[in-house]
């Protein structure tokens, strides 16, 4: 090799070295300073907590809501002096409903590893512990920016996963927590008078939206999945797969109401996926059947989801806010109420049972 290749070579070498050691040195700091960043938001959000919880014990000690108030614009005027308006009084008021709603220091810390004081703050107004929960979980997981974690409160995603199963019967074959009820489609723009095509269409143009409002751990599989049974075409809408539940996910679009016929479409297709899809390592596939208006009664009749399906209604459009929460709040009290009966009914039957043993008793003695 002449001296001049030799030279070109080594300069070859030598700039590859540098652009190699470039990008990892820009690894090294990027992966830190977002360790960092990470860092200081979890001990951020501990102080906050600590600071709501501090001020909360002072206020309980003293057992007055006049002292709390005074004591809370006192602190505030001489913290945002030093620290500046983070520490406003309304600020402040949050950390300690912030100490007072996640009350167990145990689960915290992961949690703030997660959650800025954005989310925490949008966490707050929330009624239950079970739903400030649900959504802190989603963050972590999904990792939501505060601006889409509002967006899922709004949308109720906790009241309408809560509905789904509430309507899972004990020996289900469908997973608890992962469908919801109704689904809210309004963002695919559709007109009153679409046809099925047109949904699954509308459907597809905006998957990730879709996979969104379908839940964690969704991916999209094939459209318009072909299997043939008896030299027939037969034909499924959607087929997506669950990552976490490790299993195949069949999803039939309907128009109008839930028709009992439709029970053996599904189990025919989640046969067939169950012969001929399933991977080893794979559970069953499980389907859902997405309607426009759902017959309760039909469904619990039918045990649907004991046949692993779950039967959904899909809203093209949103309704008012109001009219939005009035509507969700009604489906889940039906639905609790649905789900007391049948705990009522399976209790009278053990009841029954168990008199008709002592009135036999009784007659034998």
């Amino acid at each position: 090799m002449s001296k001049k290749k030799k030279d070109i070579v080594i300069k070859d070498y030598e700039v590859i070295n540098e652009n190699s050691l470039y990008e990892r040195v820009v690894k090294i700091i990027e992966n830190r300073k977002s360790r960092a960043v990470t860092y200081a938001n979890q001990e951020t959000t501990m102080m906050f907590w600590e600071i709501g919880q501090h001020i909360n014990s002072i206020v309980l000690d003293n057992n007055r809501a006049a002292y709390g108030k005074k004591i809370l614009t006192a602190l505030s005027a001489k913290l945002m002096i030093r620290y500046g308006r983070i520490f406003s009084e309304r600020n402040l008021y949050r950390m300690t409903l912030f100490a007072e709603r996640f009350s167990n220091a145990k689960i915290l810390p992961p949690l703030a590893a997660k959650l800025s004081w954005s989310h925490i703050v949008e966490l707050l107004p929330l009624k239950t512990d079970e739903a400030r929960i649900f959504y802190a979980n989603e963050v972590a997981v999904r990792n939501y920016g505060a601006k889409e974690l509002r967006r899922q409160i709004s949308r109720k995603a906790y009241e309408r996963r809560e509905i789904a199963d509430s309507r899972l019967s004990e020996g289900s074959a469908v997973p608890f927590n992962v469908f919801k009820d109704p689904y809210l489609l309004d963002l695919f723009g559709l007109k009153d008078n679409f046809l099925e095509a047109d949904l699954e269409k509308a459907i597809l143009n905006e998957i990730e939206a879709f996979l969104l409002e379908f839940g964690h751990g969704f991916t999209f599989v094939e459209r318009q999945k072909r299997m043939i049974i008896d030299d027939e075409d037969i034909v499924l809408d959607l087929l997506f797969y669950h990552r976490l539940l490790k299993r195949l996910v069949a999803v039939e679009l309907k128009l109008g109401v839930f028709k009992a016929a439709y029970k053996g479409q599904m189990e025919l297709y989640l046969k067939w996926l169950d012969r001929n899809e399933r991977q080893e390592g794979e559970e069953a596939p499980i389907g859902i059947i997405l309607c426009a208006t759902a017959s309760r009664e039909k469904i619990e009749l039918l045990e649907m989801d004991k046949a692993g399906i779950a039967v959904a209604e899909y809203w093209t459009h949103l309704p008012s806010k109001a009219d939005f929460e009035a509507k969700i709040k009604s489906i889940l009290i039906e639905s609790r109420e649905r789900l007391e009966r049948r705990k009522t009914l399976a209790n009278g039957k053990i009841n029954k049972q168990i008199e008709y043993f002592y009135e036999s008793k009784d007659d034998i003695d």
